[in-house]
C-alpha cells in the first residue's frame, strides 16, 4: 500500500519538476510553490557529490539515479524509459509508477 512507504525526492527531481511545472504545464508561481511546500514536507535528498556510474543516454538521469543511491532508496518510480531501460544492471530497483 502506497501509504506504508516514505517519498523521499531528490533535490535535482525538485528542481526538474518545478521547471516542468511552470513550462511544460505552465501552472501559475502560486500553485507551483504551493506544490513545492507539500513536496517539502518529504525528505528531500541535497544533490550528490557526483553522478552515478552508470551509461545513459541522458546524463542528467545518472545525477537522479545518484540521488536515490544517496537516500538509500529502496525503490526508484520513474516513467523515464532510459532509467527504466538500466533493469536489473541498476544499483537501486527501478520501477514505473504502475508496477509500484
Amino acid at each position: 500500500m502506497l501509504a506504508d512507504h516514505d517519498l523521499v525526492l531528490g533535490e535535482i527531481v525538485f528542481v526538474e519538476l518545478r521547471r516542468a511545472l511552470r513550462d511544460r504545464i505552465r501552472l501559475t508561481k502560486t500553485i507551483i510553490d504551493d506544490i513545492g511546500t507539500f513536496l517539502r514536507r518529504s525528505e528531500v535528498v541535497p544533490k550528490p557529490r557526483q553522478p552515478a556510474d552508470v551509461n545513459l543516454r541522458d546524463p542528467d538521469d545518472a545525477w537522479i539515479l545518484a540521488s536515490a543511491i544517496d537516500a538509500k532508496a529502496e525503490v526508484l518510480v520513474t516513467g523515464d524509459p532510459d532509467l527504466l531501460a538500466l533493469g536489473k544492471q541498476a544499483p537501486v530497483p527501478i520501477l514505473t509508477p504502475r508496477q509500484f
